[in-house]
């Protein structure tokens, strides 16, 4: 389906999953910087295997449009790359309401069923995220719930994706999409609009999937790194920059086992409302 700024949901999530890993955020896959194990043709791919499977989201439920997009990503590529992203951005496709979509994606997941809730975890388990830990009720390897919010409330306080589910996506809309928009940085280009929006996250939320793999001492610590990066100055600035090439050498010791991929996650999400919403639009400067 077509919409008001001619892009389908299919192009929109495409397009959301590729300026999220162009931009050259710290500690991430981008354009000048590849994992070991995975790199950005990885993603790239990645983003557009799921395009046509998001274009069919008025016809799917909420488990079978993220259920779908994890079987097209397995079939161009061997490792996970967008798990949490598909599980922020099915709800929001599947969102009729533009104008609301906080409210309307919320209505989406409370709508969903048993049958959604296996769905999830299968693609879960296909997906195979790094940091999953067992669960005493609701694991991962286990049945699925009744309803998939009773697993994402458990797991609310240790994965932020999970926090978006519970607490009705209060983070996404509150805080990563004003972060995304904020015309005090309208003079900057949209990559560094993604990377300031990704540090400042950073600072405010640790990243989750940082404490999941480090502990919560190395999740906090991510954050004091990435808090001086904001207090070292304006956005782009030689302190700002020198701050950021500090956080980003920090993020890449130990492996990549630092990696804040949920941020990353929570920025591809914001840029997929945005466009939605048409405060983002083409052509991207």
């Amino acid at each position: 389906m077509i919409r008001g700024n001619a892009l389908s949901l299919g192009q929109m999530a495409s397009l959301a999953c590729t300026l999220e890993v162009c931009a050259p955020k710290p500690g991430n896959v981008h354009r000048g910087a590849d994992f070991e194990d995975v790199t950005l043709q990885d993603f790239l791919a990645s983003a557009i295997a799921i395009g046509p499977v998001f274009d069919q989201a008025d016809q799917l439920s909420l488990g079978e449009l993220i259920l779908r997009s994890v079987q097209a990503t397995a079939n161009v590529c061997r490792t996970n790359t967008n798990l949490g992203m598909l599980l922020l951005l099915a709800p929001l496709a599947k969102a009729h309401l533009a104008a609301n979509l906080q409210v309307a994606a919320k209505l989406v997941i409370d709508a969903s069923t048993a049958a959604d809730a296996a769905s999830i975890y299968e693609a879960i388990r296909l997906a195979k995220p790094g940091g999953m830990q067992k669960s005493a009720e609701h694991d991962i390897a286990d049945e699925a719930p009744p309803h998939i919010l009773e697993a994402m409330h458990l797991a609310a306080e240790r994965d932020f994706i999970a926090r978006q589910y519970a607490g009705g996506f209060e983070e996404l809309f509150g805080t990563v999409v004003p972060l995304l928009t904020d015309p005090e940085l309208a003079s900057l280009s949209l990559s560094q609009r993604i990377v300031h929006a990704h540090v400042s996250l950073m600072a405010t939320f640790p990243d989750t999937l940082i404490l999941r793999k480090m502990g919560e001492e190395k999740a906090q610590q991510s954050a004091v790194i990435a808090q001086r990066v904001l207090d070292a100055g304006p956005p782009m600035q030689e302190d700002y920059l020198q701050q950021l090439g500090n956080l980003d050498f920090w993020l890449r010791c130990d492996g990549h086992r630092r990696n804040p991929g949920t941020t990353a996650d929570m920025i591809a999400a914001g840029l997929f409302v945005c466009l939605r919403q048409g405060s983002i639009t083409a052509p991207f400067v």
